[in-house]
C-alpha cells in the first residue's frame, strides 16, 4: 500500500503541466523532515549550482551532484545511497518527501531558502554543559532491543556537536542546541535521518531517539568519563573447529570469487562485511579504498561482501557500482545477499562465525589463510580520536601480518 502511495506521489510531482522549467536558487536553505506530528528533523544545505549542493552536519559536508528537473518539480538523489528527495519547487520553497523505494518509506520534506539556522535559536541559556563522555543505554529493559552506547559531545555556548558510539558503529555527525535543559540533535546523511530530543541535568540525559518517521526508542545516559564499550575485537569470532572462512559469491561482472583463488594465495586478505545502504560502511570503504591504493603492491588484498536490502539482484549490483564509482574502490565487492540485510540470514552464509553482529565487520586473514582477528563495527570520522586510534591499530596490525 505504501509503495503504491509513493508511486502516486512521484507521478503527481512529475505530472504533465505547461509551466516553464525552473531551477533551485543558489544559496543556503533550511530543510526539515516531519518525523512526528510535533517533531521535525532540521538540517542545512547550500546550493552551489542548479546541479549541485552541499549538505551540512557539524564538520561533515556531503556533496550532491545528481539533481534533475521537470517543469516545477525536482529530484535530488543522494550520493551512493538509494534515497532521494522528490518535491515541488518554487522560488523560495521546496516541498515534497524523502523516499527510499526498497524499504517503502517516505518522510515529508520541506526546505525554505535563506534560513541559516538549524534548530530555532535557544530562548534560554543552557543550564548545563554536556561536553565529555556519557554512559548510555537505549531501550533499557526492553528484551531484545536494549543496547549500550557511549555519548561523546562538545558544547560551545548553546551549540552541541558529537555522536553516540555503539558496539556496531556510530550515529554519525550530530549537531544541535541545548535550550535551557532541552537538548535537540539531528543528522541527515542521505541514508539515515536521525533526531535526538532529551532533558538534561549536570549528570543525566534522558530522551528519545527517532530514526526517520518509522522508529522511536528511549535512551538514558549518565556522565562517566571513564566508560568504555566492549572490545570490538572480541565480539565476533570463529566457532569452535574453524580457523578459516570460506565463501563463493559473484562480483559485479558475474564472476564467482573465492578466497581459494590464485590472486589471494600467500597474501594478507582483509574481508569486509558491509552494505551499500550503510553510512558507517561508506566511511570504512573510503578509508579502505585509500589504504588499498597505497598498499596493494605490498601483498595486501581486500574483498567486500555486500549484504543488500535491494529487492532484485540487478538493483543490488546497481547500488554496488554506485559505491565503487563514488568511493573509487579498486578491490572487488561481491554480492553475498539481496532482498534483505538480515544479520541472521547473513550468518547462515558464513556459518563459521558465531554471529554477524554488525555492518561493517572486518575479518583479517594471514598469508596461510587463517583468521587472525575480527573487528566488529567501525569508528568513523565523527568519533574523532577513536577514528584515529582505529586507523593506527589497523595499519599496525596489517603491517605485522605482511611482515610474517
Amino acid at each position: 500500500m505504501q509503495k503504491a502511495l509513493v508511486l502516486v506521489f512521484v507521478s503527481l510531482l512529475f505530472s504533465c503541466n505547461k509551466e516553464k522549467s525552473t531551477s533551485i536558487k543558489s544559496g543556503v536553505w533550511r530543510a526539515q523532515m516531519q518525523i512526528t506530528d510535533t517533531e521535525v528533523l532540521p538540517f542545512n544545505f547550500e546550493v552551489t549550482s542548479p546541479k549541485s549542493l552541499k549538505i551540512f552536519n557539524a564538520e561533515e559536508v556531503i556533496l550532491v551532484n545528481d539533481i534533475t528537473y521537470s517543469n516545477d518539480s525536482i529530484i535530488i538523489k543522494m550520493p551512493v545511497f538509494e534515497g532521494y528527495i522528490a518535491a515541488k519547487l518554487s522560488d523560495s520553497v521546496i516541498e515534497g518527501a524523502f523516499i527510499k523505494d526498497a524499504l517503502n518509506r517516505t518522510v515529508p520534506f520541506k526546505a525554505v531558502f535563506g534560513k541559516t539556522h538549524r534548530f530555532e535559536a535557544p530562548k534560554d541559556e543552557p543550564k548545563s554543559n554536556i561536553s565529555g563522555n556519557w554512559e548510555t543505554v537505549f531501550s533499557k529493559g526492553v528484551a531484545g532491543d536494549e543496547y549500550i552506547a557511549k555519548g561523546i559531545f562538545k558544547q560551545e555556548g548553546s551549540k552541541v556537536t558529537g555522536t553516540f558510539r555503539t558496539t556496531t558503529g556510530d550515529y554519525r555527525y550530530l549537531e544541535g542546541v541545548l535550550n535551557g535543559n532541552q537538548l535537540k540533535l539531528s543528522t541527515f546523511d542521505g541514508s539515515h535521518a536521525f533526531l535526538f530530543t532529551a532533558t538534561v541535568t549536570d549528570s543525566t540525559i534522558n530522551g528519545a531517539f527517532y530514526s526517520g518517521n518509522h522508529w522511536k526508542e528511549p535512551f538514558e545516559a549518565k556522565r562517566n568519563e571513564s566508560f568504555e564499550l566492549p572490545n570490538e575485537n572480541e565480539l565476533t569470532y570463529l566457532n569452535e573447529g574453524y580457523d578459516k572462512v570460506e565463501f563463493t559469491f559473484p562480483n559485479t561482472d558475474g564472476k564467482l570469487i573465492s578466497l581459494s583463488d590464485a590472486q589471494y594465495k600467500d597474501k594478507v586478505v582483509i574481508v569486509q562485511l558491509m552494505g551499500t545502504w550503510c553510512p558507517n560502511c561508506l566511511d570504512e570503504s573510503r578509508y579502505y579504498s585509500e589504504f588499498y591504493k597505497n598498499n596493494k603492491n605490498k601483498g595486501v588484498e581486500f574483498i567486500a561482501l555486500a549484504f543488500e536490502y535491494a529487492k532484485t539482484e540487478a538493483s543490488a549490483f546497481k547500488s554496488i557500482n554506485r559505491l565503487i564509482d563514488n568511493a573509487g574502490i579498486e578491490y572487488p565487492i561481491l554480492l553475498a545477499q539481496f532482498g534483505s540485510s538480515d544479520k541472521a540470514a547473513a550468518q547462515e552464509k558464513l556459518p563459521m562465525l558465531n554471529h554477524v553482529l554488525s555492518y561493517p565487520t572486518t575479518i583479517f586473514i594471514d598469508k596461510t589463510g587463517k583468521v587472525r582477528k575480527i573487528h566488529t563495527g567501525f569508528n568513523g570520522p565523527a568519533t574523532g580520536m577513536k577514528y584515529v586510534e582505529f586507523k593506527n591499530e589497523f595499519e599496525s596490525f596489517v603491517s605485522e601480518l605482511v611482515k610474517e
